[in-house]
C-alpha cells in the first residue's frame, strides 16, 4: 500500500528506492512502469498520464527473462523486429561488446554463468534503445561478489549511454555505490520519509568514511540503529575495504 507518494526524476537520473520488506517498492516500480494502475494520483512521463507500459521503458527484474531456446545474440534480437537483419545484427554484436560477452554470441543460456546471464538481460533491455530503465532488485540472485562486478558494469555502461534509471532494492550500499539519489520509504502504508542526495562521484570509494556515515544514517532512518551498534567495531580497529518527468 502505497500513500502521498510525490517524487520527481530528471532525464539521466538514477534513483534508488530503498524501504522496509514488504512496504510497497516493487508496487511503486510497477505503478510508474505502468503495469498496475494507481486507486488514486497519477504518474506522467513527459507531462503524459501513464496508463500502461510504453516502449520508452523496460523492466529488468530478479526473476530473469532471458529466452532459454535461444542464443546470446538471437536473444538481442528478438526485440528489434521490423529493423532488417543485417541492422538488427549489428545492434545485437554491439551491446553484445558493450556489456564484455563478445565470443559468446551462439553460446545458450545453459552454457553460461549466472552473472554472464544478467549481462545479456542487460544487454537486450538496452538494445530496444528505452529511455527509462525500471530495475526490481536486478542483481539479487547473483552471489556477492558477482553482484558487485554487475555494478561496476552497469555505472560503466551508463556512462556511456545516457538513460533514466529507476532501481529497486533492499541493499542500501547498491543504493550508494548507484544511485544520483535515494528514496527512502516507511513501512506501510509507504510513504517518502526522506530524499538523500548522494553527493559522490563515480567510482565511488565505498570504505570512504563519508560514504559510510551515509550508510550509517539511512539505515538508521530506516531503523535499525541496533543493527549498526551491534557491527561496530571495537576502538583501534578498522576494516579495509530532453527531461522525463516522474510524478
Amino acid at each position: 500500500m502505497l500513500e502521498g507518494i510525490d517524487c520527481t526524476v530528471a532525464d539521466g537520473e538514477f534513483v534508488a528506492i530503498v524501504g522496509p520488506s514488504g512496504c510497497g517498492k516493487t508496487t511503486l516500480l510497477n505503478t510508474i512502469a505502468g503495469f498496475e494502475r494507481p486507486d488514486r494520483g497519477e504518474v506522467t512521463v513527459d507531462g503524459s498520464p501513464v496508463r500502461g507500459p510504453s516502449t520508452k521503458g523496460i523492466v529488468i527484474s530478479q526473476q530473469g527473462s532471458v529466452f532459454p531456446w535461444l542464443t546470446v545474440r538471437g536473444n538481442l534480437t528478438f526485440g528489434l523486429d521490423g529493423a532488417p537483419a543485417q541492422e538488427r545484427r549489428r545492434i545485437a554484436d554491439h551491446y553484445i561488446s558493450l556489456v564484455g560477452l563478445q565470443g559468446f554470441e551462439g553460446a545458450y543460456p545453459f552454457e553460461l554463468s549466472g552473472g554472464m546471464l544478467k549481462r545479456v538481460e542487460v544487454a537486450r533491455a538496452l538494445a530496444v534503445r528505452p529511455e527509462i530503465l525500471y530495475m526490481d532488485e536486478p542483481f539479487a540472485a547473483l552471489d556477492a561478489l558477482t553482484r558487485f562486478r554487475m555494478r561496476i558494469e552497469l555505472i560503466r555502461i551508463l556512462s556511456r549511454e545516457r538513460h533514466t534509471s529507476l532501481l529497486v532494492t533492499h541493499d542500501v550500499e547498491e543504493a550508494i555505490h548507484l544511485a544520483d539519489r535515494i528514496l527512502i520509504l516507511s513501512a506501510r502504508p509507504a510513504t517518502v520519509t526522506s530524499v538523500v542526495n548522494v553527493p559522490f562521484a563515480h567510482p565511488r570509494k565505498l570504505s570512504s568514511p563519508a560514504v559510510v556515515t551515509l550508510k550509517e544514517q539511512i539505515l538508521r532512518e530506516l531503523g535499525v540503529e541496533a543493527l549498526i551498534s551491534m557491527t561496530d567495531e571495537p576502538e583501534g580497529i578498522t576494516q579495509p575495504h530532453a527531461e522525463h518527468t516522474l510524478s
